[in-house]
């Protein structure tokens, strides 16, 4: 069954995004082009040197992903939802359980990402 799809967005210009959702929303367009090898240990690492930029220059804000001290609100999130915690992570984690069920990891964290936001009541 082929299931029809919306117009292809183009990407945006990083100055076009305003938070790290918006970034995400790149991320997904072009999976290939961010993350090498489909890896989410990169998309962990992308997002804790967000993070520090927001840090660094001074940004307020709540930050999904992670904050010195915690790995924040959607690894807890996860654990809650998979019934287990991993000291290494969510990109660990989810690259597990990719593994163990046969979908790209890339995949299962934007399926997981956008269950979070949906309950969260946050736009996708």
């Amino acid at each position: 069954m082929t299931e029809t799809m919306g117009p292809i967005r183009q990407p945006r210009q990083l100055t076009e995004l305003t938070d790290v959702h918006g970034f995400l929303d790149e991320v997904r367009l072009r999976p290939g082009v961010w993350l090498p090898g489909g890896s989410l240990k990169h998309l962990e690492s992308l997002l804790i040197g967000y993070r520090a930029a927001m840090v660094v220059h001074g940004i307020e804000g709540d930050f999904d992903f992670w904050s010195p001290g915690t790995q924040g609100p959607f690894a807890e999130w996860l654990w809650h939802r998979l019934g287990r915690y991993n000291p290494l992570g969510w990109a660990t984690e989810i690259e597990r359980e990719a593994e163990a069920t046969s979908v790209p990891a890339v995949e299962l964290f934007f399926s997981l990402f956008d269950e979070y936001r949906a309950e969260r009541g946050q736009a996708s």
